[in-house]
């Protein structure tokens, strides 16, 4: 394993130095598998065609980018969103008032549930799944409420290739039904944060092994917050080999960490990678506000 961090580690200082001669920004990667940190960059002013596909490489090299000290309006937060896809507004979020294209993601301090507390990839239920989403930091707590990010790529690579072989051939089932439905078992004090239980009828079937439609890598695509089963397996049948996967990919390895502030910004790839909001902040409020963007479909 160390030589596989040692060559990860290789791959990520050649892609720093390759992306940083084609930007004006400054590039701090924030782990050896995943994640980086865009220095110099006001998100309160537009971008140019240059920068906007600078971070468009570095978002494809990193599956996540992360922006700090972004004092933005709801509208430039919509503006920076356009600038890589149209806006996918989401049915199950609230909304911030006026702008239905931001869903907010709030805990109160007497909420004891958050909101995306376990792996998952955002719009995988759907049938052209999500390219990625915008999470800006409104207000947070003193400590506490993390973020954490896994590689699906670098999960797929350290994968064995008897089992890459087998996962090639295999195509999994994603639905909405059981998270956001009306049999989904949210706790009482989520009602008012997540609603339209009847929207949830979403079943998506996609490879269980997708290449990237921007960067062509070879990237595990299933998760613990929506997919079901394998096509033509049975729920019993699929459940070992997609636990296997699951605990696979949740290895540190593979993983960044992100500690929020106030106006911090992180832009993540749904088709590259898992989120994990950690929930160790009871008693303090805590509001973001998301941007999804529409993707293609994967294949």
């Amino acid at each position: 394993m160390q030589k596989n961090i040692t060559r990860i580690i290789i791959l990520v200082n050649q892609r720093t130095e390759e992306t940083l001669r084609n930007s004006r920004f400054d590039i701090r990667p924030t782990s050896a598998a995943i994640g980086a940190e865009i220095l110099g960059v006001d998100l309160s002013q537009p971008l140019t065609p240059d920068e906007t596909e600078a971070l468009r490489g570095a978002l494809n090299d990193y599956g996540v980018i992360f922006f700090r000290d972004q004092e933005i309006t709801p509208e430039q937060h919509i503006a920076f969103a356009e600038r890589f896809a149209p806006i996918n507004v989401n049915r199950f979020f609230k909304t911030v008032s006026g702008h239905p294209q931001i869903a907010e993601v709030r805990k109160e301090p007497e909420q004891k549930t958050n909101i995306g507390g376990g792996w998952h990839t955002d719009h995988s239920y759907d049938q052209v799944p999500a390219l990625g989403s915008i999470l800006l930091a409104r207000e947070v707590p003193p400590m506490g409420g993390d973020t954490m990010f896994a590689s699906m790529h670098h999960a797929y690579e350290a994968l064995s290739d008897g089992l890459k072989r087998t996962l090639e051939g295999l195509r999994a089932v994603h639905s909405s039904r059981h998270v956001f439905g009306a049999a989904a078992q949210y706790s009482r004090d989520v009602a008012g944060r997540i609603g339209n239980p009847d929207l949830a009828t979403q079943d998506a079937v996609h490879p269980v092994v997708i290449r990237h439609p921007e960067t062509g890598r070879r990237t595990l695509y299933v998760n613990r917050g929506f997919t079901v089963r394998f096509e033509g397996w049975t729920e019993a049948e699929s459940k070992r080999l997609l636990e296997y996967l699951y605990a696979h990919a949740a290895q540190p390895q593979f993983h960044t960490r992100f500690q929020w502030r106030k106006g911090s910004i992180a832009f993540w790839d749904n088709r590259a990678t898992w989120h994990f909001a950690i929930n160790d902040y009871h008693g303090e409020r805590r509001l973001m506000h998301r941007v999804t963007l529409e993707g293609v479909p994967l294949a």
